[in-house]
């Protein structure tokens, strides 16, 4: 039997490698993870490099009830999978995002995400032995990391625990398994905070305690530690490894935490206090903010932030976290001085070219801004 198959088949594609940025992607596949938890993977129209340093996150651009909301969540997927990437969401009470995207995401779906961004990864801190630390589904930016680490051989002697509430509970069980029966220095360990009714489990009981750390990993004083999950599991963590004297310098937690839930501000009510603060404040105390494609401007006080400005102007620039993390604020400043202090949010080389993070941005001369 012969194929005909189209020369275009054949044809080298132009393939683009994936930068901090707005990209237009679509939704190719939906995994159930366990019983609240799925793995959404997404894919651009033409095709691009998703490369990212592993542990990074994106920041989603929907719309949801009418309103468009920005949420962040780290990829699980490993660069090393590079025309895809995928994002694991927990479905969580009252969770307007989590919620809608269990409901409604699925195969075809097209969306906007920003990113990739943050500077927990495993890439910036490299080790020759690490400690993986996650509870929950805090498990997605360490999960990157192992499979990174797993695709390409990398000689890393890899101590992977994950703590879930019960059996039902744990994420990338089977997968993690594999891991582990096929890499000689990837130790696995997990740990069920309690029972479930009809469920066996032959693992730890309880929470990660220091006598459980020294059980999984005798020699975490040596390792480079990264540690993912709710506050109140990275605080206890975080407060073990102090009291036992270890270096915090080898210690990465991811941290940008949960997204407001409502990013857009009420540009009116903000217009009428800034004027209020302003009938108060001597003029010379005041900087320009002009925003070139808008044809708009506006004084503010120096400890304000250029987000702060445009949105006194009811201009919207897109913003997920506020604490200069997500990166999805950015805009470029053609003049005029300015300071940032970010963490994380954004390229060296966006900051060389002149592009800051409007929430954590304050004028210190007149400016004029571009987005």
């Amino acid at each position: 039997m012969t194929t005909s198959i189209n020369a275009d088949y054949f044809a080298p594609v132009n393939t683009q490698t994936w930068v901090n940025g707005r990209h237009n992607v679509r939704c190719v596949k939906v995994i159930q993870e366990s019983w609240d938890v799925c793995t959404f993977c997404f894919m651009a129209q033409q095709p691009v490099m998703f490369f990212f340093k592993p542990g990074q996150f994106v920041t989603l651009e929907l719309e949801i009830d009418n309103k468009q909301v920005m949420r962040s969540y780290t990829i699980s997927s490993s660069p090393s999978v590079p025309y895809s990437f995928s994002i694991t969401v927990k479905r969580v009470m009252g969770g307007v995002v989590s919620n809608w995207l269990h409901d409604n995401m699925s195969v075809g779906m097209e969306l906007a995400v920003h990113g990739p961004v943050g500077n927990f990864n495993c890439i910036d801190y490299p080790s020759e032995k690490v400690l993986l630390l996650s509870g929950g589904v805090g498990i997605t930016p360490v999960m990157s990391m192992a499979r990174w680490w797993f695709d390409t051989n990398a000689e890393v002697d890899v101590t992977f625990v994950h703590s879930a509430r019960t059996p039902r509970d744990l994420i990338y069980p089977r997968e993690l398994d594999h891991m582990a029966s096929r890499e000689g220095n990837f130790s696995l360990h997990m740990i069920v905070e309690r029972m479930h009714n009809g469920l066996t489990w032959n693992g730890y009981r309880g929470f990660l305690d220091f006598d459980k750390l020294k059980m999984v990993a005798p020699d975490f004083m040596e390792r480079e530690i990264f540690c993912c999950g709710p506050a109140p599991y990275m605080k206890a963590i975080k407060s073990l490894l102090i009291d036992k004297g270890f270096d915090m310098s080898h210690y990465h937690e991811e941290s940008f935490g949960a997204t407001p839930e409502s990013i857009v501000e009420d540009a009116i009510e903000m217009a009428e206090v800034a004027q209020e603060e302003a009938d108060a404040i001597n003029r010379e105390d005041l900087l320009s903010v002009e925003f070139a494609h808008q044809g708009k401007s506006i004084q503010i006080t120096k400890d304000e932030t250029i987000h702060n400005a445009a949105a006194k102007l009811d201009l919207h620039i897109p913003k997920a976290c506020g604490m200069g993390i997500c990166g999805t604020c950015k805009v470029l400043v053609k003049s005029g001085e300015t300071q940032m202090e970010h963490n994380g949010g954004i390229t060296d080389e966006d900051v060389e070219s002149g592009y800051v993070l409007s929430c954590c941005t304050v004028p210190l001369s007149d400016v004029c801004v571009e987005f």
